[in-house]
């Protein structure tokens, strides 16, 4: 059966944690669901997921993301070394001379090329292993928050933020929460996005990191604006970029105590002042106008 597509979907994201992603994220959520649109906020940070905090909802279901790792049968193997030789993650250990070989769970990437290399041999079994799981919250009957969270021990969340996406299928308008940083996790995440905001800090860290999101970004397609938060922490290169990149400039959130002791209490701008919902409103406008949806596609 073919997956139902989001209506629209934007991923907040940055290069490095601690910009304000989470805060962007869950206030235009709660914004848009206040305003009657159909809409999922899904936190794809599976290592540190933290949006539920803000939101909150009931649990309607938990599933469990895995993924098949090779079980090799020792009575059958030949020690031939064709299944490490396949292997481009390095993730099975093998000595020839002692007839030695072992694949640690935590290695394997899943992707099934040591299955092919032991086919004419049949020394490999498939298991599945836990890599975490995606949960559903419903905040009410329009307006979902979707969860990924990997395990620990686990060497990536790819697969997980890959599964957390995909359950986000039947809402007009998805909001991404984001991992930080421009690694696997950020691509897998961004890759479905219509429109990414990029949320950064007047500081020279956060400059850096916001040129590596917007080449990353650039060489994946993808049109993008800006948020600068804690505004008037540092300088003014931030915004000399914007203006030398013609990046556009979506807001300013201000370096505020009330803010900051808001945030630090799980509260949402977008409940405590109604001029914050009507500037996060004003963000959505800005976001489809950038992307081309003229008002009456919205």
């Amino acid at each position: 059966m073919e997956t139902k597509q989001p209506g629209f979907t934007i991923a907040v994201a940055s290069g490095k944690g601690g910009t304000g992603k989470t805060l962007i994220s869950t206030n235009l959520f709660n914004a848009l669901q206040k305003s009657a649109n159909r809409v999922t906020l899904v936190d794809c940070d599976a290592e540190e997921p933290n949006a539920y905090e803000f939101t909150g909802g009931k649990k309607v279901k938990t599933k469990d993301v895995t993924q098949e790792v090779p079980v090799i049968d020792l009575n059958t193997c030949v020690y031939c070394g064709k299944c490490a030789e396949y292997c481009s993650y390095n993730a099975i250990f093998f000595i020839k001379e002692a007839r030695a070989i072992r694949v640690p769970d935590e290695l394997c990437h899943g992707c099934g090329a040591c299955f092919v290399a032991c086919e004419p041999y049949g020394a490999m079994t498939a298991k599945d292993e836990v890599l975490g799981q995606v949960t559903t919250y419903a905040l009410s009957p329009s307006a979902h928050l979707i969860e990924s969270r990997m395990n620990p021990g686990v060497h990536s969340p790819v697969r997980i933020i890959k599964e957390a996406v995909k359950s986000a299928s039947d809402a007009d308008v998805v909001v991404l929460d984001s991992p930080p940083g421009t690694s696997c996790p950020f691509i897998q995440t961004v890759k479905t996005a219509d429109y990414v905001v990029l949320v950064t800090e007047p500081t020279p860290f956060g400059l850096s990191d916001l040129k590596q999101s917007v080449e990353t970004l650039r060489s994946l397609g993808k049109p993008c604006g800006v948020i600068v938060n804690r505004a008037g922490l540092g300088s003014d290169e931030v915004y000399d970029y914007l203006a030398a990149e013609r990046l556009p400039l979506l807001m300013n959130i201000p370096f505020d105590r009330g803010i900051a002791r808001s945030y630090s209490e799980g509260k949402l701008l977008t409940d405590e002042d109604q001029s914050w919902q009507m500037q996060f409103n004003e963000l959505y406008n800005q976001i489809t106008e950038h992307h081309g949806i003229s008002s009456n596609q919205r």
